[in-house]
């Protein structure tokens, strides 16, 4: 996979129009022990995408109080929001958020809404293992949603999301739509030239247009196209005239179709 990108500063296209950047953090030895397949990474992947974020990494890491720490403290001070994945229970390997509260240097105290919240649903059967849940790293925010019965807990601009497929979807989407901002706009070409044909073609065409990512894939599975072409912009006007320009520059004969 070859890819050329136009001359986007991290974070932003310009300076009237930012774009947050994310890094996803999945926590725990099952993923990379191979015994769980990680599908929150996925998941989010798309979710941020349409979102309009800009995912910049995704770490795996083990289960391990310093490793999370260090973790946090590169990845919060880098991009605009940070999410986790797996870690948070009661059991031994949950080190989420000790982990979170070392990197941020703060103590782990106990939630007084959490703790409410938790003594409400188990009633006269609340018992210690159920108040381990209310500790917390110091700072750390409840953000309620809808269809969910426990609150996303986030500290500073790092959002806690449980490790189970099914509980980390239904958390995130209680919670998507406070990172929407301005789509991204994309346009796909599909052409029958080879990628050393095309190079000097979308140098010009990503120098020219410096708002509009350019990507070149190259395709060995099937004989329908060669190369597929990715352009995408946060600004329609730009990602048009971009995509008009390279238009004009490919082998019609080896056109094989645009979307």
């Amino acid at each position: 996979m070859n890819l050329i990108v136009a001359n986007i500063l991290p974070g932003k296209y310009d300076t009237d129009m930012i774009i947050p950047s994310a890094a996803i953090l999945v926590i725990g030895d099952e993923i990379l022990s191979g015994k769980t397949e990680d599908l929150n990474a996925r998941l989010l992947i798309g979710e941020l995408r349409e979102l309009g974020v800009a995912l910049k990494r995704i770490f795996v890491i083990p289960d391990d109080v310093d490793e999370v720490a260090q973790a946090i403290r590169e990845l919060s001070t880098k991009f605009d929001y940070v999410f986790t994945s797996g870690g948070v229970g009661p059991t031994h390997d949950d080190v989420t958020l000790a982990g979170i509260a070392r990197g941020f240097d703060v103590p782990i105290v106990c939630h007084p809404q959490l703790e409410a919240i938790i003594r409400g649903y188990f009633g006269d059967k609340t018992d210690e293992s159920h108040l381990l849940m209310a500790n917390v790293p110091e700072g750390a925010e409840l953000i309620d949603g809808p269809d969910i019965r426990w609150p996303v807990l986030c500290v500073r601009n790092v959002y806690i999301l449980p490790g189970v497929p099914e509980h980390f979807r239904r958390k995130f989407l209680a919670i998507r739509e406070r990172f929407r901002v301005a789509p991204f706009f994309n346009h796909a070409i599909f052409t029958k030239e080879d990628e050393f044909d095309l190079a000097d073609n979308l140098r010009a065409v990503a120098a020219a247009n410096p708002l509009v990512a350019i990507g070149s894939y190259p395709n060995f599975s099937s004989e329908e196209y060669r190369v597929k072409l990715t352009l995408e912009s946060k600004d329609a006007t730009a990602l048009d005239a971009a995509v008009s320009q390279l238009m004009d520059l490919l082998d019609r004969d080896r056109f094989v179709r645009s979307e």
